[in-house]
């Protein structure tokens, strides 16, 4: 029996060297968990970051889209006025020639007839 107390012996050594290393990977383990906890935590802060700017950029490009509607509806408004503008100059620009041609014919008419010639005053 003392062989058996023997290989008893040496089997329960072995167990107690894997059951320490057993522990030890436990240790790693739970160590390697916590870090990767970690990890994750600071990871969904990041996420949630970068979702919040994302938020931030698109609301900032929405309200350039709506000025850039505008300023696009204030100019269409300018060119129409302009083009209103411009054919009130036209017009009025007709109307000044036509009226400086009236006034040289009348001031024709009344040099002739200051120089004495009522024929040309009349054509």
């Amino acid at each position: 029996m003392a062989g058996s107390d023997n290989d008893l012996e040496n089997r329960v050594g072995i167990l107690e060297r894997e059951v320490a290393q057993l522990r030890e990977q436990v240790a790693l383990t739970s160590s390697d968990a916590t870090a990767a906890r970690v990890l994750a935590a600071g990871a969904d802060s990041d996420v949630s970051e970068v979702r919040s700017e994302l938020r931030a950029h698109t609301r900032a490009l929405n309200a350039l889209r709506e000025t850039q509607l505008e300023q696009g509806e204030a100019i269409t408004s300018i060119r129409k006025e302009l083009a209103e503008h411009s054919r009130a100059i036209i017009s009025l620009d007709q109307k000044m020639s036509h009226g400086f041609a009236t006034l040289h014919t009348g001031m024709a008419q009344i040099v002739a007839l200051l120089n004495g010639k009522p024929d040309a005053a009349q054509s």
